[in-house]
């Protein structure tokens, strides 16, 4: 099961993420990036997203 967080107080809405991860991640009325599905069935392109978040602030687990 993958499993993806986000600090989500601690992102910049750089959209980093957004741009690498369009299938799972988008940008919120409020700026800032947050993931369509924290449970997906598979990680696809969330470890991309999680290592180009200047912040730190995504996290996936396998």
């Amino acid at each position: 099961m993958v499993e993806v967080k986000q600090e989500h107080e601690k992102c910049i809405g750089c959209g980093a993420c957004a741009a690498m991860c369009p299938d799972n991640w988008e940008m919120g009325p409020d700026g800032k990036a947050r993931p369509k599905d924290t449970k997906p069935k598979e990680v696809g392109c969330n470890k991309q997203a999680e290592s180009v978040c200047p912040v730190k602030c995504i996290h996936v687990k396998e």
